[in-house]
């Protein structure tokens, strides 16, 4: 069969929440989607709570993923305890809260595993190596379809880590930071990539927050906590279809909303 599978970018504030609460269930109808990835990260700013969390799975996310702001807001670490639907990094060194991966129900009995995996260039040291994590992964999991949100700055090392793993996962795509790329391909031994999916959230904004808390920090004014701009939102993803009889992927599609 061919398996379409959703990945939306980082959500940003509840404002990004609400709007995919208001047009995830129809964007998955509209593209006969039957798994959908959500980065939440950033659903509190830095960070997601317990009920931004479920909003996002009540909108129509199979799988959370999580990346760098993870423990900003600590509630949420519990809930990364009692829900398997919720991933952080797998590659974080000490001993923390939750899991990495998962294998979950798909459509006709498919087993759909998904990693998440956070980059160390321009990032917190304070991470395993997340190539050779993914590989230890690998062994692990018994999954016919294999997909993975890399969590990563560095456009090398997103482009690296969809080439170490074509062949090995169907489908690579790039979160953190939130702007959309145009490279989606799908590469030699069939692995889908994309480097960035881009964002969820307010459109006059840096990166989600408000422009002049942006132009604060770079002009070295005092720091302040980051706080999500007001106004229109938009919606961006990528659709991955996979032909789960030969292991591949065959399309990737980007798609895009917005007010």
């Amino acid at each position: 069969m061919i398996l379409n599978v959703l990945a939306v970018g980082d959500v940003v504030g509840d404002a990004g929440v609400e709007y995919l609460d208001r047009h995830l269930r129809a964007l998955k109808k509209l593209k006969d989607i039957h798994f959908a990835v959500v980065n939440g990260e950033n659903a509190s700013g830095v960070g997601i709570l317990p009920r931004q969390a479920r909003a996002i799975f009540d909108a129509g996310a199979d799988v959370i993923t999580l990346g760098n702001h993870t423990w900003n807001r600590i509630q949420i670490a519990d809930f990364l305890e009692d829900n398997r639907d919720i991933l952080r990094p797998a590659n974080y060194t000490s001993r923390v809260p939750g899991r990495g991966w998962g294998v979950y129900d798909g459509p006709n009995g498919l087993r759909i595993g998904v990693i998440n995996l956070i980059g160390r260039c321009e990032m917190d040291s304070n991470f395993d190596n997340p190539f050779t994590v993914a590989s230890r992964i690998l062994r692990d999991m018994d999954a016919d379809v294999v997909l993975v949100d890399f969590h990563a700055e560095a456009t090398s090392e997103k482009g690296a880590m969809a080439y170490y793993l074509d062949g090995r996962a169907q489908a690579l795509w790039g979160t953190h930071t939130h702007v959309p790329t145009a490279d989606a391909q799908v590469l030699e031994k069939g692995l889908g990539f994309i480097t960035d999916l881009g964002m969820t959230g307010p459109v006059r904004s840096v990166l989600g927050i408000k422009p002049e808390q942006a132009i604060n920090r770079f002009l070295g004014g005092l720091p302040q906590r980051f706080e999500p701009a007001p106004g229109p939102c938009k919606l961006e993803s990528v659709v991955f279809s996979i032909d789960t009889d030969r292991r591949r992927c065959v399309g990737v599609e980007r798609v895009d909303l917005g007010e």
